[in-house]
């Protein structure tokens, strides 16, 4: 037996014999790394003579090889017998209890409009809905905004390309839900009493904007209408959605097309560990005024594109954000978390599936 034959007996041997991936690892090191014996037989070859590196480097090469495939072999035994006991320690006993699954949570979003749904349904109103995409006619003109109006800019509106000559088929992204009021007052005989919630377009985005956000609306129709009636309204929504009867209203005279005379409606709020709180009077110290909602009579022009008799039907109508609401009520600072889907915020903020609003058991249990 030559040197080199004995020298692949004692190398493979000592590899079958390796009880650990590390004690393989020590041997090919050994044997094939740079200081390694392999290596350094390796390194002769340059000095010898053609005809005997014409003898010996085969078997040398051969040494090196059937090494190689030992130690691979080895390894490949070794990590497939810890394979087989990790697996044989692993086993799952089925009899065990189950850790509990992850929970969902109802959105704040969805809370606040089954809110508000709960609230004016003890009012007498009704939900309506409509759709998201709308005509130019049911979204603006049927409102009494003028073609000239900022509203109408492509800066403000999502616009679709236009399918057909006439304002009508100017489809778009409804910038607001009174289109809803719009189709009620056209498909409805009065009187009605509707709220309109629900997701509207514009573009802006910032802490307090969003390209989508919601809104919810209301809108009654009747004999006799006058503003008592709409500020009647507010201060019973206002005080049963913030839960408190300590709400004060300021109405401020302002303009919008669809109503007249309209009106911004303000609350008294107060400043509390970085959080707005809603209530008391915003004249008195430590409390001031903050923009709430718009409002107003519904413009007789408006009555009329519906189709009815502004002699004889008089209503109002106001909007407010639902997310707005949200933010109020509790406690969060930015809207752009609202639609970001991160899980830890809802999770923090969210709702539990059986936390129904109820006027009895309380509008936020």
């Amino acid at each position: 037996m030559s040197d080199y034959q004995a020298m692949q007996a004692e190398l493979t041997g000592a590899i079958a014999a390796a009880s650990d991936l590390d004690a393989v690892e020590a041997l090919r090191v050994a044997a094939l790394g740079k200081a390694g014996s392999i290596t350094g037989l390796l390194k002769t070859l340059g000095g010898m003579s053609p005809e005997e590196r014409q003898r010996v480097g085969p078997q040398i090469h051969a040494l090196r090889e059937s090494v190689t495939a030992a130690l691979a072999a080895r390894k490949a035994a070794l990590e497939g017998a810890a394979l087989e006991a990790k697996l044989a320690n692993e086993k799952l006993d089925m009899t065990l209890p189950a850790a509990a699954a992850p929970r969902g949570s109802v959105h704040p979003v969805s809370q606040v409009m089954d809110e508000l749904a709960e609230i004016f349904a003890d009012m007498g109103f009704a939900v309506a809905t409509g759709p998201e995409i709308e005509d130019d006619w049911h979204n603006f003109t049927a409102l009494n905004i003028p073609e000239t109006h900022p509203a109408r800019a492509m800066h403000d509106t999502f616009y679709f390309p236009e399918v057909g000559e006439g304002a009508a088929q100017h489809m778009l992204l409804r910038t607001h839900t009174s289109p809803v009021q719009i189709r009620t007052m056209m498909e409805k005989a009065p009187p009605i009493r509707i709220i309109a919630p629900g997701r509207v377009y514009r573009s802006d985005s910032d802490a307090t904007h969003t390209p989508m956000f919601h809104q919810v609306e209301g809108l009654v129709i009747d004999r006799g209408i006058h503003m008592g009636h709409l500020k009647w309204t507010l201060e019973t929504f206002l005080k049963a959605y913030f839960e408190t009867d300590d709400i004060v209203l300021r109405l401020r005279p302002s303009y919008f097309p669809f109503t007249e005379p309209s009106a911004e409606v303000d609350v008294g709020y107060r400043q509390e560990k970085g959080r707005r709180i809603v209530g008391g009077n915003g004249d008195d110290d430590g409390h001031a005024w903050m923009e709430l909602l718009g409002s107003g009579m519904v413009n007789r022009r408006v009555i009329a594109n519906c189709g009815l008799d502004p002699d004889v039907w008089q209503g109002f109508a106001f909007g407010v954000g639902v997310d707005r609401l949200a933010m109020l009520k509790y406690g969060m600072d930015d809207l752009r978390a609202f639609f970001d889907g991160d899980l830890r915020w809802l999770s923090h903020y969210g709702f539990g599936a059986l936390s129904v609003p109820t006027l009895s058991g309380g509008i936020s249990a």
